[in-house]
Order: C-alpha cells, then sequence, then structure tokens
C-alpha cells in the first residue's frame, strides 16, 4: 500500500500540467496531495533522491519553485511492479496494477504467462474470480477441483492418459478373493510439504475424517472399516465388493490432507498463499514421483481483464495470458477438445408431468432448432445427442401429438449458458401452450436449493474427469438431485442396482451395466444431455509442456519455461 501511495502523490504532482514543468508554491503541492507542507517537502525529496523529479525551492514563504518531471506515471509504475515482482512483493504488484481494464491489460501483458524471475521459472495465471476455499469433500469448481489435485495426493491417481487409477502414495494394492479385502501398500519415502516424514497412520486418520462427511460417506457407502495392518500398509474392509474403490480413492475429493493440517498436502506443489487477490503455489522438492519443471503457479485474480467489452471472457476456456487486441495473435492455441463433461436436463414425472409428456419435451428440444441457435457470442458449446461416446439418446417420433401442461416449473443452476438456455425454452414452451416458470440456484452445485422439491424440470452441469463412466457413476450415488428427481422406490431401486454393478470385477461389465442405468434413464425421459463445452488453452510463446487435461485445465507438473537468454 506504501507503494500505491507513492504513486498516487507521484500523480497529483504531474496531472495539472501532464508533465510539463511548473512553477509552483510548496502551499499548492501540499493541497494538491492532501498533506502538510512538510510531509511535501519530504514527499519530494524522496521523488528527487530516487531519480523521478527535480526540485528547486526558492526562499521566501509564498515564492515559487521549479518542479520539472524525469519520468511518466505510467513507466514508473511498470517500474515499480517490476522491482514488487523480482522482490517477491506479489500483493505489493497487485495493488499497484489498480487501474480501468484497458489499462490494466496493457499493463500486467508483460508479467503474465511464464517468467523467469530471479532465476525461477515462473507461472501467471490471470483468473476471472476468486477461488473458492479448498474444503475436504466435494468442490463445485474446476479450478479448485484442479488444485486440489496438483496439492494433495491420494492412496491412488488417475493417469490423463488412462483411465484406469495407478498407485501414487500406496505403490500397488491386492484384492481378495471375496473383493472384501483391499490392501494398499503405501510408499516409505514420502513427506509432507513441511518435509516431515509421511505416517501411515495419518493416512488412515484423513482418511475416517472424510468418511464423517455426508457426501464421502455416500460414497464410500461399502467401507466396513479402515485397518492399519502394517506401518506401511492400509486394508479397506468392505460391507459388500465394491470394485470401484480404486476409483473413489483416485478423485480428487479423496486426496489427502494431514490430519492436523488441512492445507498441507503431499502433491507436487505446495500451497505457500491463498488470499482473494493472490494464490501462489511452489514445487514440493521432496515429491514421491515426477518433480515439476516448474518452481511457482501463481493465479492473480483480476476480473477487471474479463470484462465482456474487451473480448476476452475466461468463464470456461482456461487462458493463461492476456494482452492487448493487436498482440493477441502472438498467443497460439497449444491444446484444445470438446469436453466430455456436458450441461444436462432432467425431467420429474409426477400427477403434472407424464412419461409420455416429457418424452415430448425431449423432442423439442432435441428436433426443433433450439440447441443450434441459442444467441450465444462465444464458441463454447457444441450440442449433443450422446451422453457419453455411444450412449445415444433415444428417439419417440410418436411424441409429437402430444400435448404438453398448460404450466411447468425449471429450476436451474450455473453455468451462465444456462440463463440462455432457460428463455429460450420458455419461448419454445410458450408456442406449445405451456408456460414455465424459471427458478434460478445461484451456485454451480444442487447443495442448498430449496426449489428441487417443486420442480418439474431440472438443468444443470456434469463435469466429466479423467474415468467417464466411474465418474457418472458418482454422480448417482452422491449428486442431491437425485433423490429428488425420483420416487423413493425408484431412488432404492437406483441404489440397488448400483451396487449390484460395483460388484463386477470386470471393468468393462461394470461400464455395460453402467450404461444400461443411464440408458433407462434417457428412455424414459428423465435424463437427456444437452451440450458440451469446447476447452481451450492459449499460451504466450516460450511457454511448453501444456496440454489439455479431461477437466479442461493442464498438469501443471509438465509446464516449463524455457532458461533466458545470457
Amino acid at each position: 500500500m506504501r507503494l500505491l501511495n507513492r504513486l498516487n502523490q507521484y500523480q497529483r504532482l504531474w496531472q495539472p500540467s501532464a508533465g510539463g514543468p511548473q512553477q509552483v508554491t510548496v502551499a499548492e503541492l501540499a493541497s494538491r496531495c492532501f498533506c502538510s507542507e512538510r510531509h511535501v517537502r519530504t514527499l519530494l525529496r524522496q521523488a528527487q533522491d530516487a531519480g523521478w523529479l527535480s526540485w528547486h525551492a526558492q526562499s521566501g514563504r509564498g515564492k515559487r519553485g521549479d518542479l520539472r518531471f524525469h519520468v511518466t506515471p505510467e513507466s514508473l509504475r511498470n517500474a515499480m511492479m517490476e522491482e514488487a515482482l523480482k522482490s517477491g512483493q506479489q500483493h505489493n504488484a497487485l495493488e499497484l496494477a489498480q487501474l480501468a481494464p484497458q489499462a490494466l491489460r496493457a499493463l500486467l501483458h508483460p508479467f503474465l504467462g511464464g517468467q523467469w524471475q530471479n532465476n525461477t521459472p515462473t507461472l501467471r495465471i490471470p483468473y476471472y474470480r476468486p477461488l473458492d476455499p479448498l474444503h475436504p469433500g466435494f468442490l463445485p469448481g474446476r479450478a479448485e477441483q484442479h488444485l486440489v489435485g496438483e496439492i494433495f495426493s491420494g492412496l491412488t491417481r488417475f493417469n490423463d492418459t488412462y483411465s484406469e487409477p495407478t498407485g501414487d502414495l500406496a505403490h500397488h494394492w491386492e484384492i481378495s478373493a471375496d473383493g472384501l479385502r483391499w490392501h494398499f501398500y503405501i510408499r516409505s519415502t514420502l513427506h509432507w510439504h513441511t518435509g516431515d516424514k509421511i505416517e501411515t497412520g495419518q493416512l488412515q486418520k484423513r482418511l475416517m475424517m472424510l468418511l464423517t462427511l455426508p457426501a464421502l460417506r455416500k460414497l464410500f457407502n461399502s467401507v466396513k472399516q479402515i485397518e492399519l495392518t502394517h506401518p506401511q500398509c492400509l486394508t479397506f474392509v468392505l460391507h459388500q465388493p465394491d470394485y470401484w474403490l480404486a476409483h473413489r480413492l483416485a478423485s480428487y475429493c479423496s486426496r489427502l490432507a494431514h490430519p492436523e493440517q488441512p492445507l498441507t498436502g503431499s502433491g507436487p506443489f505446495r500451497l505457500t498463499l491463498f488470499d482473494p487477490d493472490l494464490v501462489r503455489l511452489e514445487s514440493h522438492e521432496q515429491y514421491h514421483l515426477g518433480h515439476p519443471l516448474l518452481k511457482a503457479i501463481e493465479f492473480w485474480i483480476t476480473p477487471q481483464l474479463f470484462d465482456q467489452d474487451l473480448g476476452t471472457s475466461c468463464r470456461h476456456p482456461v487462458q493463461i495470458a492476456i494482452g492487448e487486441p493487436e498482440e493477441l495473435a502472438s498467443l497460439r492455441l497449444v491444446s484444445n477438445s470438446i469436453s466430455l463433461g456436458f450441461c444436462y436436463l432432467t425431467l420429474k414425472q409426477s400427477g403434472r408431468l407424464s412419461e409420455m409428456q416429457a418424452r415430448r419435451l425431449v423432442e423439442i428440444i432435441h428436433q426443433s432448432s433450439l440447441l443450434h441457435t441459442l444467441p450465444l457470442d462465444e464458441n463454447l458449446i457444441t450440442p449433443t445427442q450422446e451422453l457419453l461416446p455411444g450412449w445415444t439418446i433415444p428417439q419417440w417420433p410418436q411424441a409429437k401429438c402430444i400435448p404438453l401442461p398448460e404450466r411447468l416449473t425449471l429450476a436451474y443452476h450455473l453455468p451462465v449458458e444456462l440463463h440462455t438456455m432457460a428463455e429460450q425454452l420458455k419461448r419454445y414452451l410458450a408456442q406449445e401452450g405451456c408456460q414455465l416458470t424459471v427458478i434460478f440456484h445461484d451456485a454451480k452445485n444442487w447443495d442448498g436449493c430449496t426449489s428441487l422439491a417443486d420442480a418439474d424440470i431440472m438443468m444443470g452441469d456434469r463435469l466429466i474427469g479423467e474415468a467417464p463412466e466411474y465418474t457418472l457413476e458418482q454422480w448417482l450415488r452422491c449428486d442431491a438431485l437425485w433423490p429428488h428427481l425420483l420416487s423413493a422406490p425408484q431412488f432404492a431401486h437406483l441404489m440397488a442396482t448400483l451396487d449390484a454393478v460395483q460388484s463386477r470385477p470386470d471393468a468393462e461389465e461394470r461400464h455395460q451395466g453402467l450404461k444400461a442405468v443411464f440408458a433407462r434413464l434417457m428412455e424414459s425421459a428423465v435424463l437427456t444431455p444437452l451440450f458440451n463445452y469446447q476447452y481451450q488453452i492459449s499460451a504466450p510463446p516460450g511457454v511448453n509442456g501444456i496440454r489439455l487435461n479431461p477437466r479442461g485445465w493442464f498438469n501443471f507438473t509438465e509446464a516449463w519455461l524455457p532458461a533466458p537468454k545470457a
């Protein structure tokens, strides 16, 4: 804040003549800077010592002195920012960047993307919103889920290119013939971010703490107890076989923090700062797998950069550099893909909405031009008729003659594209003689939503991670939507079916069993997908090793910067 005050005072001195020479009294300068004459003399002396200006006073009270400027406020701000960044004072740099969006973008551009600061390779990512706390369990935001995966380790982990889990804190695991005992053998050279050695008992304690969370209790419903059977072995004892167990333990929600220090993990990066305007990660030198090539990664929370009028929205794509419009050509699109994650629509069949009417509504959505004419400015979405590749929605030509109810209620949550979808659906249904009442739940999931009980239609977003089939199983088992959407007998039957599917040791049989579950949900018009997102990452020249992962981010351990030229 001291640097910002000094810059503001300098700007007040500069402004009346726009940097031209001034003949001015000390009293006038004091009034301009809202301070005493004694204090303004100190300011002038400090600025002159720094080489910013020259001040030649005339003897005698009320005499006019000669004030000449040697640097502009803009160049001074840049120099201050660069010095703050080099000395690791990121907060000072962000305070100095408090400008209007157009000026802020130009000012921050040299400092974003990849930089070597004090021989330290650092990647700075501008981000459009403050990050939510990294609390245990499920998190609604993609960025937060990704951060958890970089800071914390699990017993198992997913490889971005392979949907089956592999070892992480556990080197490997063994399963008893009946599927009721899973032995996870813990690596012997593990360290927390504090440098302390990881004890297997600490992992057991943290796992037991996670199982007290209601959502994770649903996820690990088959777990009876977790035993420390050897100093390097944890044994999961199950009520019933669950061949998704290694997948559940690899999910971001099951990553393990220190039992007494919830923000201390053992992943490739340690969290060193988590403030509303700045989040900083630094590499963990004692990480047990491949070491990161970057030393530090910073999220600069700068929503001003993402003003819609500036043409740089970061509501979904991940952008790690922002420049002037004429400079954006120097950014290269390093990775893009159609996400497996989707926005969906579900229908609750009741006295107000029959199955045939629900089918008619799904037909309107997919067989009309509704999804293809959404008035969205950005190329973010792709309409889909598949839940996953090969999981195609059914067709009901006979439903076209079915009249809709006179009134229906729609509840939906973020992302923002569903605002547009809701209004478009309201117009289409009005043409069919159906009045649609729209209720917006201002969140990224259904937690805390009081409108589900009264809604006939729900729309939301389903992120698909590294193991698509498992992710959908987890959605059915844990999301607050399904007990409201299905009757009690239907939901109990669904859970029993999921238990039967998870008991199949063969992965392909589990996938086919789950596909059949979702085929029934789509056939009865309970669920239909709407569109996928187009994820993309753009990077400035010199930032290498960036590859889009299934969550729309990139693996921080793979990114690297070439060494600066001598």
